[in-house]
């Protein structure tokens, strides 16, 4: 098994990439979380991998964090959900913020990643509930169940509850939110922003 690759960047062709590794190409899957933090063409790069093989094909996916790799063969125990919608909750939400969806119950928010409708959300609430706990823990500013959200935290989840995309929203808060601003202030000025403000 494949557990890690360390090579040269050559190919960026989302999701597809290819990573060079003492002379041999490996053609990898990739969440777009990942395919946004790679480094340039010719760079190094170090990936976790996913290797699987079924009886007509073999594929291997790339991650820059262990939380993601986890959450995606995580999301695979879920009856219904494949490496393709996998890698499309990855590349729609990250992997704190499912954290939080799961803990929460909020099958609305996850019936916006695409390929997810209520019967697969409302499975994943049940199944992933128990398992998300270590994504949310290992990554800064998580928010553990029943404990209470930091202000990005509050702010993403009101700005989902407004019907905005979880991918949106990460990259909202990420861009407007400020140290010590409250859950209001970055709420108004993701807002404004969101409207091209």
């Amino acid at each position: 098994m494949i557990g890690r690759l360390r090579g040269i960047l050559v190919s960026k062709q989302p999701p597809w990439l290819l990573v060079e590794v003492g002379g041999v190409g490996y053609e990898l899957e990739a969440p777009m979380s990942t395919i946004y933090d790679l480094p340039g063409l010719g760079k190094e790069v170090t990936l976790l991998t996913h290797y699987a093989q079924k009886e007509d094909s073999v594929a291997l996916y790339g991650f820059l964090q262990e939380a993601e790799r986890a959450l995606f063969r995580n999301l695979q125990k879920v009856s219904g959900i494949g490496a393709k919608i996998a890698l499309a909750v990855l590349s729609g939400v990250s992997t704190n913020d499912f954290a939080r969806l799961v803990h929460a119950g909020d099958v609305v928010a996850l019936t916006k990643i695409p390929g997810i409708g209520k019967k697969t959300a409302e499975r994943i609430v049940v199944e992933l509930r128990d398992r998300v706990d270590g994504l949310a823990v290992s990554l800064p500013g998580a928010a553990v169940a029943g404990a209470p959200l930091d202000a990005a935290g509050e702010a993403t989840v009101a700005l989902q509850q407004l019907g905005y995309k979880p991918a949106e929203v990460a990259r909202l808060v990420q861009k407007v939110a400020a140290d010590g601003d409250s859950a209001e202030a970055i709420i108004r000025k993701a807002l404004r922003a969101a409207l091209g403000g």
